[in-house]
């Protein structure tokens, strides 16, 4: 670079010499000397700037092999890494290991942890500037720290010993390595703050939020309502008839006398921390697998981002823990994974755990509200909110007796709008991840799950003895109706009366079947007791996963593998024959469009990359969306209705299934069937907006030519900080989409960038535990000049896994770098 850049400059010298010829030659040399001294200026200032980039990048880079002596220590600690960089830590007693489990996170993770903190914590305007005022207002208003006090208050004293480990080992990185950080602290100009036990815990309330499925559901159906008529409102509701796919078909609570119930997010999105999108898990008993014992397959449908949202470690404490898996960086305890004797994995329930209640505040006093015929005080919080090192703004959070006011935050600004949110309830999930580290049994796996309450999962199981299993563990409310509207806030009525006691969670063990699964689809049938949501997934993933599951009396690891990357898509199966059929009656189509019709009928509905019919079958999707919505909407209410994907699938889905709809009568006036007329219109709409992208020919069309994966960094997003530092990766071409079991999904307002996806593919075998397999989608540095930063992306995009070994033999003939911690 810099002697190109001389070159340039001889070659301007040498021209403006010959330029001069003619009268001119006193002044050239004089020029030309300048001009070589600015030179040789500016390449002094390109090689210093390029050896300060370079050192910035690559100064936190540790090396693997390197021993190192941490102060506490009772024993020695050995940290064995494989070919993908991932550790396995050998410790004597479990001080030392989880001392040494907070130092080589910190190695690799450290800014994504203390992002994740400023997250918890409300304070990421600090570091980005006054754009996140509102985003750290919001986290602020969720008081997750408060509840991470009292869940190690009451905490065992071995957790909290663990986490104070933990942190010790964290805080000890940060002192030995300040003049050594990460790229990210210099590029934004601030050091981390220490490491203490809540930030661990707070990463629980974190992973609740983001989880919650109410807060972009329930407020847009609110404004809605005050736009639409009735009919066309309570079409937008998800009609649950229509889902008769569900996880725990068969379980009752028999005798429980209990009659049926009736029945600022963006800014995280943009630091790739808003993370939920689904998930699909499910297990074999050793009748239905070519081993003869157990396999389990989970892979959590997350926002793909780099850093990954999942750490892989191996914890080992001599004769009294041995776990592998995935673990939340900041946070010590495996969260998916095995132990020596059982193999667990998650997929969210999809619970309905925010209700939201309509508050008459007192016209005379704005912190009063109206509350069973009298007037309660609201509680005021002054938030200091720094935006810098040294400015700061103050802002007013209010709450009552339910939870925080947040009309402000939805955009509604002359109501007050408060918050019931299970995740301010207490639960205790760091107990629980914590016990199921050290599982044995079933038995002991439930118990773990009794304080999983506000990252609500339905967790799958499976065991050494051959046992498989799958339990909801789950804060349901207690709750009067529904909860899917808001409802007046003056009364008691609607106030909850506690959560579902577990022993009342549906659960399955040892089904007949041979099998388990759940892929975020309905929980239960209509005569469970107690409502759990109207925001389930629909059950495309789950009906392929079972499809295939049932297609074969014996399944093998291979089996499993050719699951987790199936692209066969249940949505295209239901859709494309009547999208085909509705078609054939226009009378007349276009060159493009009968070509892309043939292209439809010869369709697999397999989402390959290289195939065009994918890509025309998406486009449309996209296209009767907006073709039903977006006019009677108007764009702004549209723009906020189609982030919340639940709601736009299943209006879609109630549509397409029962052909008729109010929206479409109101669209489409006049003679003809306004079905068929809208498909029309959609399926125009999409070819013609395929050739603008595309151009003409169709046989050059294909899925990924648009439908693309780029790992983003948050930092990254600035592009001459990418340039430099080489924080983002991609693009890639996958296959599948968002109703694929494997998943590639992008947000409605943005098709087809893919921004969730497998955060991991775990394949567990109970027979031998050597045998399992394992890929993430970027890496396990978070640091952008490391080797393993996504070193595993590509493998990841192509289908494939690496060894996830687990016996001390197979870890140590397979280790590429060894370390030793010893005590200071």
């Amino acid at each position: 670079m810099f002697f190109a850049i001389y070159n340039l400059f001889n070659i301007f010298l040498n021209y403006t010499t010959h330029c001069n010829l003619n009268g001119c030659q006193t002044k050239v040399p004089i020029m030309q000397k300048f001009l070589k001294i600015a030179a040789v200026i500016l390449l002094v200032i390109i090689a210093a700037g390029s050896v300060y980039i370079r050192h910035i990048s690559r100064k936190a880079l540790p090396d693997y092999n390197a021993d190192t002596q941490l102060s506490e220590m009772k024993g020695e600690v050995t940290v064995l890494r494989n070919q993908q960089g991932v550790p396995s830590v050998y410790a004597k007693n479990e001080a030392d290991l989880y001392r040494a489990v907070g130092y080589v996170m910190a190695q690799d993770r450290l800014w994504q942890m203390d992002l994740l903190r400023r997250v918890t914590t409300g304070s990421l305007s600090e570091i980005f500037g006054k754009d996140f005022i509102n985003t750290d207002l919001l986290m602020r208003s969720l008081r997750i720290p408060e509840k991470s006090s009292e869940i190690l208050r009451q905490s065992d004293s071995s957790v909290v010993a663990a986490l104070e480990a933990f942190s010790c080992g964290v805080n000890q990185f940060i002192s030995n390595n300040s003049g050594n950080l990460p790229p990210e602290f210099s590029i934004l100009g601030y050091t981390p703050d220490r490491w203490k036990p809540e930030h661990s815990v707070n990463l629980t309330g974190y992973m609740a939020w983001d989880l919650n499925m109410g807060w972009s559901t329930e407020v847009i159906l609110h404004k809605l309502r005050q736009e639409l008529d009735e009919e066309m409102f309570h079409e937008l509701i998800p009609d649950l008839s229509l889902q008769d796919s569900y996880i725990y078909p068969d379980f009752t609570l028999e005798g429980s006398g209990i009659l049926s119930v009736a029945g600022r997010s963006a800014r995280l999105q943009e630091l790739g921390v808003q993370i939920f999108s689904g998930s699909n898990n499910w297990a074999v008993s050793g009748e239905k697998s070519a081993t003869g014992s157990p396999l389990l397959s989970n892979d959590m449908h997350l926002g793909l981002m780099a850093p990954g949202i999942w750490y892989q470690m191996h914890h080992v404490v001599e004769d009294e823990l041995n776990v592998t898996g995935v673990v939340l960086p900041g946070q010590p305890f495996v969260v998916a994974g095995h132990n020596e004797n059982i193999a667990w994995g998650m997929t969210n329930v999809m619970l309905d755990d925010v209700d939201f209640y309509l508050e008459t505040v007192n016209p005379e006093d704005p912190h009063q509200y109206r509350y069973m015929e009298e007037w309660r005080d609201m509680e005021v919080r002054s938030e200091v909110i720094k935006t810098g090192s040294k400015d700061s703004v103050i802002r007013e959070l209010l709450f009552t007796h339910r939870g925080p006011v947040i009309s402000d935050f939805k955009g509604v600004r002359d109501q007050a709008i408060s918050m019931k949110w299970t995740g301010n309830l207490f639960s205790n999930e760091v107990r629980s991840v914590y016990l199921l580290n050290r599982a044995e049994n079933w038995d002991q796996f439930r118990d773990a799950l009794t304080t999983f309450n506000s990252v609500s999962q339905n967790v799958v199981y499976a065991d050494t003895d051959g046992n498989i299993g799958l339990q909801t563990a789950a804060g349901i409310p207690l709750r009067e109706g529904s909860g899917i509207l808001i409802v007046p806030g003056e009364v008691d009525t609607y106030d909850w009366q506690g959560i579902v006691p577990f022993e009342e969670l549906p659960f399955v063990y040892n089904p007949p079947e041979g099998f388990v699964l759940s892929a975020n689809n309905r929980t239960v049938p209509d005569d469970y007791p107690y409502y759990i949501s109207h925001w389930y997934d629909l059950p495309y993933r789950y009906d392929r996963i079972r499809e295939m599951l049932t297609e074969k009396e014996v399944l093998s690891a291979d089996d499993f593998r050719d699951m987790l990357t199936d692209n066969k898509s249940k949505l295209a199966e239901e859709m494309v024959p009547g999208l085909l059929d509705e078609l054939s009656k226009v009378p007349q189509l276009s060159p493009s469009e009968n070509e892309a019709v043939s292209l439809l009928k010869d369709w697999d509905m397999v989402y390959c990359p290289s195939e065009a019919a994918p890509l025309i079958f998406e486009q449309f999707y996209i296209q009767f969306i907006e073709t039903l919505l977006r006019e009677q909407m108007g764009d702004d209410l549209y723009r906020e209705f189609i982030a919340s994907k639940v709601l736009v699938r299943n209006i879609i889905n109630r549509v397409w299934t029962k052909r008729e709809s109010v929206w479409l009568q109101e669209r489409f006036e006049g003679g003809g069937d306004p079905f068929t007329k809208a498909v029309h219109k959609s399926f125009s709409s999409a070819v013609g907006q395929l050739e603008e992208k595309l151009g003409g020919d169709l046989s050059r069309w294909a899925w990924g030519e648009l439908h693309t994966f780029t790992v983003e960094h948050p930092v990254g997003s600035v592009w001459i900080i990418d340039l430099f530092f080489n924080m983002n990766r991609g693009p890639f071409q996958p296959g599948g989409s968002f109703h694929t079991v494997c998943p590639y999904s992008y947000d409605y307002g943005n098709p087809f960038v893919v921004n969730h996806g497998a955060s991991q593919r775990h394949i567990f075998s109970a027979a031998d535990w050597d045998e399992s397999l394992v890929v993430i989608p970027t890496g396990t540095s978070g640091i952008p000049a490391s080797r393993y930063y996504c070193d595993q992306t590509e493998t990841y995009t192509k289908g494939g896994f690496y060894p996830s070994y687990f016996s001390r033999r197979q870890v140590e003939e397979n280790a590429k770098y060894r370390m030793k911690i010893i005590p200071r």
